[in-house]
């Protein structure tokens, strides 16, 4: 094999894969929308129908969304949260979801590790949290319920079978209700409705908050996006803190409006929605597909760590006439983003591109695929590591035939090898000439250098998109293999460097490159037995760089998730095997057959 193309090609492929999801640019970031010019009017049974109003003026005055929250109050009341898949707490003051702990789930594999908390109250360390209100126009006197506001109920709790509702009356004559219901995964129902009492028509505008109040340690990179989040028409739109912290208070909005046609027969709207996402957490809210608005990504710097939010404001009011009541609903998402669960809310709720929640990155028509062929392979044999081997033999065998044709110009190769040296030695100054009778001697031989390379070029693509959903899905976290695999998508816990426990100490805190656990050991070992198992480089120096290989990939991957090595040991494993097989049956590895036989012309 011409192993300098080789080595070209391998690094030309990586540069690509790489550079799709470092280099290019994430979608461009939507221009807001023209407001609808609709009004939304709400009137009793057998009641006249409501005061028309300006409508070009008020859906287009400015219309504001109150300061962040207060910090809380040590003496809040709380309604308890008890779904089979979560639970936690409403708070009473500001009637907002701000405690929420994941039942299925834990901070690490220990049994009696934390488990994962997603949404926190405002006086916690790392407060994250959702409230939904209702704003008024500039110069309105209406009197609002606020983050201090302090409302009531009779319920008991919230619980899939058991809505929770929250009211409060500002004292002239209008009475603000919040039913909050929820679901037996994570999703979060919420009707917002203000009866009106008063002799005029009043008009509001809804909206709902998703609130961070610190700055997480991310993971960092172009592997996984975290951060502020959304899909507004049909578009993914992302921003990291550093940039919605950067733009402060006067980041602009990111806006959608309800469709303007009736939708064909039988379909229905998909709806738009935007939140906070970390690595495997997602925290959304989700407006009615028929709600026009904007959504806006801010960072208010005020006392503590700085404030992260997405604010989703209506831009169609709602006009509440005397007798009347008005309403608004919309959606929540608090827990684990979970592909199967997304696209069940997505196809439910008809939520635009839930789904996009998980960053399987530029690579999703790939990426997405192989997570769902070993999803469905962990379902049968019950271990997402079982999953990993059996899906290494599918590619194998779907690679079969061109690894054949591989493996066959490879031998050709290693025959015409001494001819090679030969021609370079005779041409060593008249690289011209050298490179000619190359291909002369390539062409009488039937042989096509570039030939050995394409089962490893094909497979790169599979390589990075398993490695995407082993980082990415947390279908794939703290799932176990056997032994001391616990966790396939964590690096191998074992440590050459202090005799893999026997001393008491962590070689890491000296240097991370001071890691090398036993799965990467076995790495390298079978690399090196493939490495054998083809034709050596006839240029010294090509030799020595390829034989130092192994050593290399052992440290890089030492650190990557254990479920990736795994992978790569055994699709080594699987190489040597069907390397070996190949070149027995056509006789081209024992030096015996027609192939090693015949001499080779110049």
């Amino acid at each position: 094999m011409d192993n300098n193309r080789l080595i070209l090609a391998v690094a030309l492929s990586i540069a690509i894969l790489v550079g799709f999801e470092l280099v290019l640019p994430k979608q461009n970031r939507q221009a807001l929308h023209q407001q609808a010019a609709h009004t939304t009017q709400t009137t009793p049974p057998g009641a006249a129908p409501a005061p028309q109003i300006d409508t070009a003026s008020a859906g287009t005055q400015p219309v504001a969304i109150p300061s962040p929250l207060s910090a809380g109050k040590a003496n809040d009341q709380r309604i308890p949260i008890d779904a089979p898949r979560l639970k936690g707490s409403v708070n009473l003051t500001g009637a907002r979801l701000d405690d929420v702990v994941l039942r299925d789930y834990r901070e690490t594999i220990q049994a009696n590790s934390p488990q994962v908390r997603v949404l926190e109250p405002r006086s916690s360390p790392q407060p994250n949290l959702v409230q939904v209100g209702w704003s008024a126009a500039p110069d309105s006197t209406v009197k609002l319920p606020d983050s201090d506001t302090r409302w009531t109920t009779d319920g008991h709790g919230l619980s899939p079978a058991s809505p929770l509702t929250l009211s409060w009356n500002n004292g002239a004559g209008l009475t603000f209700h919040v039913v909050f219901s929820v679901d037996r995964n994570f999703m979060f129902g919420v009707e917002q409705s203000v009866q009106n009492a008063t002799g005029a028509p009043v008009t509001l505008y809804p909206w709902a908050r998703v609130s961070r109040g610190y700055t997480p340690a991310v993971t960092g990179g172009y592997l996984v996006h975290e951060g502020p989040i959304a899909v507004v028409d049909g578009r993914l739109e992302e921003m990291s803190y550093k940039t919605v912290q950067s733009n402060g208070a006067s980041a602009d909005g990111v806006g959608w409006s309800a469709p303007q046609a009736a939708p064909a027969a039988g379909a229905q709207p998909e709806g738009a929605w935007a939140g906070i996402t970390d690595k495997y957490w997602l925290t959304a809210i989700v407006p009615s597909a028929t709600t026009a608005g904007t959504a806006t990504y801010r960072y208010v710097p005020n006392a503590g760590a700085g404030t992260y939010q997405i604010d989703f404001l209506a831009s169609s009011p709602t006009v509440i006439a005397p007798g009347a009541t008005g309403s608004s609903t919309s959606h929540v998402f608090a827990g684990a983003k979970e592909v199967h669960v997304l696209e069940g809310y997505q196809a439910s709720l008809h939520i635009a591109d839930f789904w996009k929640a998980v960053d399987f990155g530029w690579f999703a028509f790939l990426t997405k695929p192989i997570f769902y062929v070993l999803d469905w392979l962990n379902t049968v044999l019950g271990n997402f590591g079982l999953a990993l081997l059996a899906f290494t033999l599918i590619v194998k065998t779907l690679f079969f035939p061109l690894a054949t044709k591989s493996f066959r110009s490879m031998s050709k190769m290693k025959l015409l090898a001494p001819k090679m040296t030969a021609v370079r030695e005779r041409h060593k100054d008249d690289p011209m000439q050298m490179n000619k009778e190359m291909m002369t001697l390539y062409k009488q031989e039937g042989v096509n250098p570039a030939s050995g390379c394409l089962p490893m070029l094909v497979q790169i693509p599979v390589f990075w998109c398993l490695y995407k959903d082993l980082y990415v899905t947390i279908e794939m976290r703290h799932a176990p293999f056997f032994g001391w695999i616990r966790d396939l998508s964590a690096p191998d816990p074992t440590n050459l460097f202090n005799l893999f426990g026997l001393i008491p100490f962590d070689p890491t805190v000296i240097s991370p490159m001071l890691h090398l656990g036993v799965w990467p050991i076995i790495l390298g070992i079978t690399m090196f037995m493939q490495q054998r198992m083809n034709p050596p480089p006839p240029d010294p120096t090509q030799a020595k760089l390829f034989q130092i290989m192994p050593l290399i990939f052992t440290f890089v991957l030492a650190r990557q998730p254990a479920g990736l090595v795994i992978y790569y040991c055994w699709n080594n494993t699987l190489t040597v095997a069907q390397q070996w097989l190949i070149m027995r049956s056509t006789r081209l590895g024992g030096g015996r057959g027609r192939e090693a036989a015949r001499p080779v012309q110049s």
